[in-house]
């Protein structure tokens, strides 16, 4: 990874939540380093710590020990239920220009530009930007919150189980998508779930929290070399 970019560092991460008095450790000295171009899956049962690791890594929690250092911007997020995630009153264009807004200030003819770019990036087509999120598919949504988490140029995404809402071939659909766009824009995912088979898929890296500790699958990857989507 020498000549790769670092986007994310944990060094020596500890959470504790208080439970029945008591103080329990759920993240214990963690520690690892993201880099650019890759996909790294971090996998871990309900309760393991997945949550309370994205919440550091979101600086969403406050209180922890150690250092969270972010060698880019903050990630952006694909969440696990796309029509919760975006906005219900508005229409898809609406939605995928407000970053654009927010944080490139492009003007308006830029924008749809940029809009028609990723829609189709995403495997849809232009005209879906007139549609609000309910007339859309699980999976059009899904894509479409794709299409939000890369439209910026970012080079960290967080995918937060984000094929536990679809059924299998959709999910399929979406691994190679998610693949395909981290080789072509060579940003960063950090692809949580609970499912290995899920994330062996396409992960170049598999990371599990086990007994509040993270540790790397190796082998796992090297048993699949050659035969990931």
């Amino acid at each position: 990874m020498e000549n790769k970019q670092k986007v994310l560092e944990l060094k020596s991460v500890s959470a504790y939540y208080k439970e029945g008095g008591q103080k329990r450790c759920i993240l214990d000295s963690v520690s690892l380093t993201l880099y650019e171009g890759e996909i790294v899956g971090l996998l871990g049962p309900s309760g393991s710590g997945k949550s309370t690791l994205c919440r550091c890594v979101l600086g969403l929690l406050k209180e922890y020990e150690g250092e969270v250092i972010h060698y880019t911007s903050l990630p952006q997020m694909i969440f696990q239920d796309p029509y919760a995630s975006l906005n219900p009153r508005k229409r898809i264009q609406w939605i995928l220009e407000e970053p654009l807004k927010v944080h490139q200030s492009l003007p308006s003819s830029e924008r749809v530009e940029r809009v028609d770019e990723v829609l189709i990036k995403v495997g849809l087509t232009p005209d879906i930007k007139f549609r609000y999120p309910r007339e859309l598919s699980g999976g059009q949504r899904q894509r479409v919150s794709i299409a939000l988490a890369v439209i910026t140029g970012t080079h960290f995404i967080l995918a937060d189980e984000p094929l536990s809402a679809l059924d299998v071939t959709i999910q399929a659909q979406i691994l190679t998508l998610l693949q395909e766009l981290v080789q072509e824009e060579g940003f960063c995912l950090l692809l949580v779930s609970h499912d290995l088979d899920v994330v062996h898929m396409v992960s170049d890296r598999i990371l599990e929290i086990r007994d509040s500790k993270v540790v790397e699958l190796k082998d796992i990857i090297q048993a699949s070399k050659g035969h990931r989507i």
